[in-house]
C-alpha cells in the first residue's frame, strides 16, 4: 500500500482508536472491523495502526491474536494471556497451564477488568469466532478497544452493533498509489526507467490495485536484469494468460503462482516445505534453516557455511514478498516467520502434487507411498497404519497432540519403514525413553527431543555420525540438583561419546558434569550454536580451551551449576569468535572476560546473576564493543550508580536493567546510547527518580519501569505537563509502567 495511503489512514484510524472524547466513555469496548476480500492489505494496516506510538501510549495492556479457520478457544486464550503478561515482564502463573473453557476466560477477564486494553483480532472467519472470544473480555466502562480484521463482511456487520462502532471497508488501492507501490518495490524509487515504462504499466493494471499482487508482482521484476527488456516482456505474456478474464481473488493466486513458477528449483524446495506448519502457525527462524540444511535443500558454495547460505534463502523469499517476516530482535535477527493464506493454499496444493508433503490428521486413513515429508497435525492413535510403505520419507514433524506419541508408537514407525530419514521433529512427544530404532537412522541430522520425557541419552547415540542439529530443550533430567534457580534445571547429562558427533552444529542444552564433556564439546569443530549449562569453577578454563577451537560459533549460551558458582572464563588464552553475535553467561563473573571485548560480531549480550562490582568499571568496558545492539543485564551489576559515558555503546538499540538491588541512580551523558530505542527498567527497587539524561535518548520510543519503587511509578502514571518528569520523558512516544 503506497505511504501517501497508509500514511493518511493510520493518522484517521489512530485518532478514532485513541481519541479522548470516546476513550472516557461507552459501557462496553469500542469495535473496529477491517472488512474486504484477502489481499488488500487488512492485516498489514491493521498492524502499523497497532504499533503506531499515539495509539499504543492510550493503552495498559496490548494484545495481537490470529484466529484463523480452525481456532481453538483454549489455545487461543493461552495465547493472549501469554502476551499480556509477557508486556507486564511476570511469568505466567503455572495453574493457567491446566485451565479450560469457563476458569480461563474468568482468569482473562480478572486480569482485563481494571486495565484499559487494545486487542488486535486478526483473520476472524465467522460469527461464532468472534462470539466465544468476546465472551472471554470484561464488559466494563473504561474505553478499551478491540480491532478486528475479517474478509466476511456478513462477521463485520453483524458484529458491529453500537452506534459507536466502526467498520473500515478495504478498497483497492487507485491507480497512481499502485504506481507509486509498484515502483518502489521494484525499482526502489518512486520511478521506473522509461524504457520499461510500457510494459511495468500494462502489468501493473493487471494487478487491478491489490497490494499483495503489486508486491509479489514487484518481488519477481526486482530480480530481473533491467537491460533484457524481453525478459520483462515475458513476463507480461505468461502474467497475462495466467490472469486475463478471472476475478480478484483468483488473479492474486495466480500472480502468486506465476511468484512461485519463477523461482529456482533449490528456492521452491525449501518454499514448498513450509506446507507441513500449521495454517498461521508461527515458524521458528533457526529451526526451519537447520531443517533445510539438513533436508540438502542448500546449495554448497566455496567459502561460505550452509546457515549464512541458508538465510540468505530465506532473506530472497522475503524479498519476493512469498515469506512474511513476524518477529525479530533488535539486532536484525530475524526469529518468526509465516505465511499469507493465499499462498499457504497454493504451495500445499503443490505439495501434494508432487508428493512432496502429506498432512496427517486423526481422520487420515491412508498416506501416500511415495510421500517425502509427513507432517503430523494433532496426533491421534488412528495414525497407527501403512509405515512401511514410507520408503521415500526424508522428514516427520509433529504439531500437537489429541493421544499420547509413545515409544511404542515410534519403535513400531521406524521398524522396516523410513531408512533415510533425515529430519525427526518430537518437540513435546510424551516419549519416556529414545526407542533403539532412532540410533539405526544412519542419515538422520535433526533431532528434536525438547520438552519430551527422555531421562537418558545412551551411548549409542554415537551411531548417528551425520547428526548435524540435536534440540533436548527441557527434557527431563537424570539427576537434579538442591537448587533453587530455575536455569540449572534445563539441558541433559551427555554421553561419553558426544565427541563422535564431529557434524553437530546445533547442541542445546547440555550439562557440563566435568571436565571430560568439556573436552569433548571441543571435538565439535562445526558447532553454530552451543548452550551449556551446570559449569563448575574449575571446569572453566577447560572450556575456554574447548572455545579455541570452536571458531564457526555464532550463538553461546554459558551457565554456571547454581547461582553463586562462579564462571571462571578469564585466562590468558583467549578464544576466537569471531563469528559470534549472540552471547549469554549465567553466573557470578569477578569481571567480564578479556576474549568478550574481542567480539567484533557480538549484537546480542545477555548478563544474569553475574554480580558485577562497581569499581571494576564492568559495565562501562562493554560500550566499546562496535555492534551491540542488545544489552540485557539481570541480577548483574551491584553498585550504586550506573553511567553511559559519551561514545560508549554506539549501536546499541535497547537496554534492559533487571532486577540490580542495590542501583539508585542511573546517568546518561550526551552523545551515548544515542542509538536506544527500547530502554527497561525493572525490579530496581531503590531507584527513586527517572535516569538523569534521558533528554538526551532523542531516539528513544520506549520507556518501562515495572515492579519499581511506588512512588516513582506514581509519578509517571500521574504526569502533569508542568512536572519536572513531564518535561524529561515528554519527548518519548510510548511509557509504561506495571508491578
Amino acid at each position: 500500500m503506497a505511504e501517501s495511503v497508509v500514511g493518511f489512514l493510520i493518522k484517521q484510524l489512530s485518532t478514532l482508536l485513541s481519541q479522548e472524547s470516546t476513550l472516557l466513555g461507552g459501557l462496553r469496548p469500542d469495535v473496529h472491523f477491517s472488512g474486504g476480500n484477502g489481499g488488500l492489505g487488512k492485516t498489514t494496516l491493521a498492524k502499523k495502526v497497532y504499533d503506531d506510538a499515539a495509539v499504543k501510549k492510550q493503552f495498559q495492556s496490548h494484545a495481537w491474536i490470529t484466529v484463523s479457520q480452525n481456532f481453538q478457544c483454549d489455545v487461543i486464550i493461552r495465547n493472549l494471556i501469554q502476551q499480556l503478561y509477557e508486556e507486564i515482564r511476570q511469568p505466567v502463573p503455572p495453574q493457567v497451564e491446566s485451565m479450560k473453557g469457563i476458569r480461563l476466560s474468568e482468569f482473562v477477564k480478572d486480569f482485563l477488568k481494571e486495565r484499559r486494553y487494545i486487542l488486535v483480532l486478526d483473520d476472524v472467519w465467522s460469527l461464532n469466532a468472534w462470539q466465544t472470544i468476546k465472551y472471554v473480555l470484561p464488559d466494563c466502562n473504561i474505553a478499551s478497544r478491540i480491532v478486528l480484521t475479517t474478509r466476511i463482511t456478513d462477521v463485520a456487520s453483524a458484529s458491529c452493533l453500537a452506534s459507536h462502532d466502526f467498520i473500515h471497508k478495504m478498497s483497492p488501492l487507485s491507480y497512481d498509489d499502485s504506481w507509486t507501490l509498484f515502483c518502489n518495490r521494484t525499482f526502489q524509487s518512486n520511478g521506473c526507467p522509461s524504457y520499461l515504462e510500457e510494459v511495468c504499466r500494462k502489468i501493473l493494471k493487471k494487478c487491478e490495485g491489490l497490494p499483495l499482487g503489486i508486491v509479489t508482482m514487484g518481488g519477481v521484476l526486482a530480480l530481473k536484469d533491467k537491460d533484457k527488456i524481453d525478459e520483462w516482456e515475458m513476463i507480461l505474456r505468461e502474467f497475462g494468460r495466467e490472469v486475463d478474464g478471472s476475478g480478484k481473488l483468483d488473479r492474486i493466486r495466480r500472480i502468486l503462482l506465476l511468484s512461485y513458477s519463477d523461482l529456482p528449483h533449490h528456492l521452491k524446495n525449501c518454499l514448498l516445505y513450509l506446507s507441513t506448519y500449521p495454517e498461521d502457525h508461527p515458524i521458528d527462524v533457526a529451526k526451519l534453516l537447520d531443517k533445510w540444511i539438513a533436508l540438502g535443500f542448500i546449495e554448497k558454495e566455496e567459502g561460505m557455511i550452509a546457515t549464512d547460505i541458508a538465510m540468505r534463502y530465506l532473506k530472497e523469499l522475503v524479498n519476493r514478498s512469498l515469506i512474511q517476516v513476524k518477529v525479530t530482535w533488535a539486532d536484525g535477527k530475524l526469529v518468526k516467520c509465516g505465511l499469507h493464506d493465499f499462498l499457504r493454499e497454493i504451495i500445499v496444493s503443490k505439495s501434494k502434487e508432487q508428493s512432496f508433503t502429506t498432512v496427517a490428521t486423526g481422520y487420515c486413513t491412508r498416506w501416500p507411498d511415495k510421500v517425502r515429508h509427513l507432517a503430523i497435525h494433532n496426533f491421534t492413535d488412528n495414525l497407527s497404519q501403512g509405515f512401511s510403505r514410507l520408503k521415500c520419507l526424508r522428514s516427520v514433524e509433529t504439531f500437537g497432540y489429541e493421544d499420547p506419541l509413545t515409544t511404542s508408537f515410534l519403535s513400531k514407525f521406524l521398524c522396516g519403514g523410513p531408512k533415510f530419514l533425515k529430519v525427526l521433529n518430537l518437540y513435546k512427544a510424551e516419549l519416556d525413553n529414545i526407542p533403539k530404532e532412532v540410533f539405526k537412522l544412519f542419515h538422520l541430522k535433526f533431532l528434536n527431543l525438547s520438552e519430551t520425557r527422555v531421562k537418558v541419552i545412551p551411548k549409542s547415540i554415537g551411531q548417528l555420525q551425520n547428526l548435524e542439529f540435536l534440540f533436548l530443550d527441557e527434557t527431563t533430567i537424570t539427576e537434579v540438583g538442591d537448587y533453587s534457580n530455575n536455569f540449572a534445571l534445563w539441558g541433559f547429562k551427555s554421553p561419553d561419546g558426544i565427541g563422535k558427533l564431529t557434524s553437530l552444529e546445533t547442541l542445546r542444552i547440555i550439562e557440563a558434569d566435568g571436565g571430560n564433556i568439556v573436552r569433548e564439546i571441543g571435538k565439535l569443530i562445526q558447532l553454530r550454536q552451543l548452550f551449556i549449562t551446570k559449569l563448575r569453577r574449575e571446569d572453566g578454563k577447560e572450556l575456554v580451551s574447548s572455545l579455541l577451537r570452536l571458531t564457526n560459533l555464532r550463538e553461546l549460551h554459558i551457565g554456571s551449576i547454581k547461582e553463586e558458582e562462579t564462571l571462571d572464563l578469564q585466562h590468558s588464552i583467549s578464544p576466537r569468535l569471531g563469528f559470534l553475535t549472540r552471547l549469554s553467561l549465567t553466573g557470578r563473573l569477578e569481571r567480564v572476560p578479556e576474549w568478550v571485548m574481542s567480539l567484533q560480531s557480538l549484537g546480542t549480550l545477555f548478563l544474569q546473576n553475574s554480580e558485577l562490582s562497581e569499581d571494576k568499571n564492568a559495565i562501562d568496558c562493554l560500550g566499546h564493543l562496535p555492534n551491540l545492539v542488545d544489552l540485557i543485564l539481570h541480577r548483574a551489576y551491584e553498585g550504586e550508580t550506573l553511567c553511559f559515558k559519551a561514545g560508549r555503546f554506539p549501536k546499541l538499540q535497547r537496554l534492559e536493567l533487571g532486577q540490580l538491588k542495590r542501583l539508585k541512580w542511573v546517568r546518561v551523558e550526551e552523545e551515548s546510547m544515542f542509538s536506544l530505542e527500547v530502554f527497561v527498567i525493572a525490579g530496581c527497587k531503590l531507584m527513586e527518580g527517572l535516569p538523569l539524561g534521558l533528554q538526551n535518548l532523542t531516539k528513544l520510543k520506549f520507556l518501562g519501569f515495572y515492579d519499581m519503587f511506588d512512588d516513582l511509578i506514581h509519578k509517571v502514571q500521574n504526569l502533569d505537563n508542568q512536572s519536572d518528569y513531564y518535561q524529561t520523558i515528554s519527548h518519548i512516544p510510548q511509557v509504561c509502567t506495571g508491578h
